[in-house]
C-alpha cells in the first residue's frame, strides 16, 4: 500500500483531526492520552522520545512506546528529538509499526535541548534538517511530520516551513512563539505567523499557542485557516477543554486515576505531576495538602490526597464560599478546571519618581552570580547542598568542564582508558576483553584468571595420571581390591 501524503494522510489516517493533544515530556503518557480522547481529543502525540536512547536501549523502547500500544489510543504520532539523520532514521524505523506517523521535534526551547543540541536549537541548520526529513520521508513507510517554533520575521518563518515541506514533511505544527518565549517570558503566540505559513504551504498545518478554551480553538481556526489546533498547558489544566466544559477538578482527577489503574504501569512521578496541574489553584489555598501530595510514595496515597482535596472543596461549597473566589481573580471557583495564566514580569519603580513605573527590557532577569557565595545569595536548593557539603562550589567558572564521550556524547570518564562514558566503555571492553580501572571493569583480568585456573586444573590432572603410572603392579592390584565392594554372603 502506497504511503499517504499531505491532505490525504490528514483525511484518511488522522480522520481530519482538529483537536490535538501536544507531545509533552513525562505528561502525554498513555493514561493521559486516553483521558483526553474520552473528552474530545481526536489526535494525540507521545511524549518526546530521545532518538539515540531509543535506538540503543530496549528497556526505553518498551517503557515509552511498545508497552503503551492500545486500540483506543489511535491515531497516534510518535515524536523524537534528534540531530543526526541516521540515528533519527534508525529510531523511526523501530517505532513506525507502533504509530501512524513520526514527528521531528524542532520546537523544544528548554536548556536541556540546548545542551543536547536538538529541538528549536536546530532551526538555523537548514541543510541538516533537510537531510533528516528527506531521509526519513524516503525510508519510512509512515509519513514524517515536524513541529516548529517561529522566527521573529514572518518571511523567514515562511521560508523555513517551505524548506521542510520540500524536504518531505507531510504535516506541520507551528507554535507561534520564538525560541526565547518561554518560562516567565512566554508571552502571546503570534497567529499572524501561523496564518502566513498556512497560506504558503500545500500540506496540513496545526496551530499551537494561546489555547485556553474551546472558543479559542474555533477562533484560531477561523483566523489562521489551519486544519487543527494543538493544546498543551490548556489540556493539562482541563482535559475536557475540547468538549467545551469546565468540570470540577475532582471529576477529572478521579477519572484519570481510574485510567491509570486500568492501564498499568504508569510512572508515579507522571501521576503526581498531573494532580499538581489539575489541583493547581486549590493547592494555593490548602498548602498542607500540597506538602502531603509531594511526599506520598504510592498511587493509593496520591488518590487519598486527591480525595481529601475534594472533601475540602465540597465543604466550601456547602458553606457558600463560591463568591469569595472572585477576589482571587479566577474566572471560576478554584475547584473548577480552568487555565493557569503565568503572571507577567513585575515592573520596577524608579527611585522616588512619581511618574509611574518604568518597565525594563523584556529579558529574563537572572540572579547575579554568587561571587561571594554567601548564604543570602544562594537559592534554597543550593543552601541545602552547602549544608551537606560545606566545600561545595557553585561558581560556574570554576566548575569542571566535562569532555564528551567519543561515541554517544555523554560525559566521558575522566580516567577511562578508551575516553568513553561507562556504557560505551563497557561494550568496548567486553568486545576487546580489556580492563578499565576507572569504570571498575575487569574483563581481561577475569579472563586471565579463568585461563590460569584451567591451566592449573589441567596440570593437576596430568600429575595424578603420572603418579598412577609409577605405582607397582601388586600395589595397584591390592588398591583395586580395596576399592571394589565386598559381597556379603
Amino acid at each position: 500500500m502506497a504511503k499517504l501524503q499531505g491532505f490525504e494522510f490528514w483525511r484518511k489516517t488522522l480522520k481530519e483531526a482538529r483537536y490535538v493533544v501536544a507531545p509533552m515530556v513525562d505528561q502525554s503518557e498513555l493514561a493521559w492520552r486516553l483521558l483526553s480522547r474520552r473528552h474530545g481529543a481526536q489526535l494525540c502525540y507521545t511524549p518526546m522520545l530521545h532518538a539515540q536512547v531509543f535506538v540503543r536501549d530496549a528497556n526505553y523502547r518498551r517503557e515509552n512506546l511498545y508497552n503503551e500500544v492500545c486500540e483506543e489510543d489511535s491515531p497516534l504520532i510518535a515524536q523524537f528529538c534528534a540531530n543526526d539523520p541516521e540515528v533519527f532514521l534508525q529510531a523511526a524505523l523501530l517505532a513506525q509499526d507502533y504509530c501512524d506517523a513520526i514527528d521531528l521535534n524542532l520546537g523544544c526551547p528548554q536548556m536541556i535541548a540546548k545542551r543536547g543540541h536538538y529541538g528549536v536549537f536546530l532551526q538555523d541548520e537548514w541543510d541538516l534538517l533537510e537531510k533528516m526529513v528527506s531521509l526519513a520521508n524516503e525510508k519510512l513507510k509512515v509519513p514524517i511530520t515536524c513541529k516548529i517554533r517561529v522566527f521573529k520575521e514572518v518571511e523567514k518563518t515562511v521560508r523555513y516551513a517551505q524548506m521542510l515541506e520540500n524536504a518531505g514533511c507531510q504535516l506541520l505544527t507551528v507554535h507561534g512563539r520564538t525560541k526565547d518565549q518561554k518560562g516567565a517570558m512566554t508571552g502571546i503566540a503570534s497567529w499572524e505567523h501561523i496564518k502566513a505559513v498556512r497560506q504558503a504551504v500545500n500540506i496540513p498545518v496545526f496551530a499551537n499557542g494561546n489555547i485556553q478554551h474551546l472558543s479559542d480553538v474555533e477562533r484560531c481556526i477561523q483566523e489562521t485557516g489551519v486544519q487543527g489546533v494543538m493544546s498543551a498547558e490548556g489540556n493539562l489544566h482541563n482535559p475536557a477543554l475540547f468538549e467545551g466544559r469546565s468540570p470540577p477538578v475532582w471529576e477529572m482527577a478521579e477519572e484519570y486515576l481510574e485510567v491509570v489503574k486500568r492501564y498499568p504501569p504508569c510512572t508515579l512521578s507522571y501521576v503526581r505531576a498531573h494532580l499538581f496541574k489539575l489541583w493547581h489553584h486549590t493547592l494555593q489555598i490548602h498548602q498542607d495538602l500540597r506538602e502531603e501530595l509531594a511526599k506520598v510514595k504510592t498511587l493509593e496515597g496520591l488518590a487519598d490526597v486527591s480525595k481529601q482535596l475534594r472533601l475540602r472543596c465540597q465543604e466550601e461549597i456547602a458553606k457558600g464560599k463560591d463568591s469569595e473566589d472572585k477576589e482571587s481573580g479566577l474566572p471560576f471557583p478554584h475547584w473548577i478546571c480552568q487555565p493557569y495564566v503565568r503572571p507577567v514580569p513585575k515592573e520596577t519603580v524608579t527611585n522616588g519618581n512619581s511618574q509611574a513605573s518604568v518597565l525594563k527590557k523584556t529579558v529574563c532577569q537572572k540572579r547575579a552570580l554568587e561571587d561571594c557565595e554567601s548564604a543570602d545569595t544562594l537559592s534554597k536548593n543550593k543552601q541545602k547542598k552547602r549544608s551537606r557539603n560545606p566545600k561545595k562550589n557553585f561558581c560556574p567558572e570554576q566548575k569542571p568542564k566535562y569532555i564528551k564521550c567519543e561515541q554517544c556524547g555523554n560525559p566521558k570518564g575522566n580516567k577511562c582508558v578508551f575516553s568513553l562514558c561507562r556504557g560505551c566503555c563497557k561494550k568496548k571492553a567486553y568486545k576487546e576483553v580489556a580492563d578499565c580501572p576507572s569504570h571498575g571493569l575487569r574483563f581481561k583480568t577475569k579472563a586471565e584468571k579463568r585461563k590460569a585456573e584451567e591451566k592449573e586444573q589441567a596440570e593437576r590432572s596430568t600429575t595424578e595420571v603420572e603418579r598412577s603410572d609409577h605405582i607397582p603392579q601388586p600395589l595397584q592390584d591390592s588398591r583395586r581390591e580395596l576399592e571394589e565392594p565386598r559381597l556379603l554372603l
